[in-house]
């Protein structure tokens, strides 16, 4: 087999390339840069350039995490907070983008609606103790309340 010669890319080509996948915060884009074995000074230069430009913007990027995560039910509330953190998004910047999504949102009527496409044919009147257990550690290992899951779980939405 015949292997491809290295070639070093301009770091900015290489940036914008991991761009082209995805948004990325700030700190996403330089610990990969970082990890490509770009030098910080470097990286620094890139990423000012890019916001500049309007590429990176992190209040974008965790505006639309958040978004997209309640609209499909994988997280909400504190396990949403530790995603955005991870992805390197201010703490202020993630509770905006929290406060904002949330605030179109109904929990309750979102884990109702979860309930009845992730578990069909679930009956909290007639399930096992161990198969609630199962239903609601599924819920709040995504950051669903408590309160809202037994609410979910006590009046379903079709009623």
């Amino acid at each position: 087999m015949h292997s491809r010669p290295e070639r070093r890319r301009d770091p900015l080509s290489t940036a914008l390339d991991i761009l082209s996948r995805r948004d990325h915060s700030e700190a996403e884009l330089a610990r990969k840069l970082r990890s490509r074995g770009i030098d910080a000074g470097e990286i620094d230069r890139i990423v000012a350039r890019l916001r500049e430009f309007g590429y990176l913007n992190d209040r974008r990027v965790a505006c639309r995490l958040a978004e997209s995560a309640l609209a499909q039910g994988k997280m909400v509330g504190a396990r949403l907070r530790v995603e955005l953190r991870r992805r390197g998004i201010p703490p202020e910047l993630a509770e905006e983008a929290l406060a904002q999504a949330a605030a179109g949102c109904d929990e309750r009527a979102l884990v109702g609606d979860l309930l009845a496409r992730k578990f069909p044919g679930f009956d909290p009147a007639v399930a096992d103790p161990r198969e609630k257990r199962r239903v609601v550690g599924w819920f709040q290992r995504r950051g669903f309340g408590l309160s809202a899951i037994l609410e979910a779980l006590r009046c379903p939405v079709d009623e």
